[in-house]
């Protein structure tokens, strides 16, 4: 067995396979930004199966979101009972909103993939992998160069990512 088979195994049950690890990991995560940049991935596996190279034009980011029911915005004046529902049901699965988080935070990067990797009972945390389509090394790369039209690098926002297109009932 190579070694990214070893930690794609670790990773099926991580508070089981590292719990001392894990622990430590979330209550750091916890007092951190929403949105850290990173060296190196934390599922390295994960990452070089979606297409993250450690090369230059790579980024990985770490982004938090928040779990749990998300409540429309009250609405003042008049009496109507439409209005007074306050539960909003989602239409974007957690890990598309936090690939849209990471865009927004990084402008000029585009979202290539992501990954989970930890949730609590407040938050989820998914890695994700961006791009630099302006980079020389992106560029001359056959394999990634495809990101650096002008189309594809806000492709979070149109669905186009795997996330993305599981959450508009494309993939499975």
């Amino acid at each position: 067995m190579g070694l990214y088979k070893h930690v794609r195994e670790m990773w099926k049950k991580p508070q089981t396979s590292m719990p001392e690890l894990w622990r430590e990991r979330l209550i750091a995560w916890r007092t951190e930004d929403s949105t850290v940049k990173l060296d190196r991935p934390t599922r390295i596996d994960r990452a070089r199966s979606l297409g993250y190279k450690a090369k230059q034009g790579y980024v990985v980011v770490r982004q938090r979101v928040l779990r749990g029911g998300h409540t429309r915005p009250q609405i003042k004046g008049g009496r109507r009972p439409k209005r007074f529902g306050t539960r909003l049901n989602l239409s974007k699965n957690y890990q598309s909103i936090a690939e849209d988080r990471a865009q927004k935070k990084f402008v000029n990067m585009a979202v290539l993939n992501s990954y989970w990797v930890a949730r609590d009972g407040k938050h989820y945390w998914f890695e994700v992998i961006l791009v630099d389509p302006s980079h020389p090394v992106i560029k001359a790369d056959p394999k990634i160069n495809w990101i650096c039209k002008k189309k594809n690098w806000r492709r979070t926002f149109h669905g186009q990512t795997s996330a993305g297109k599981r959450g508009r009932g494309l993939k499975r």
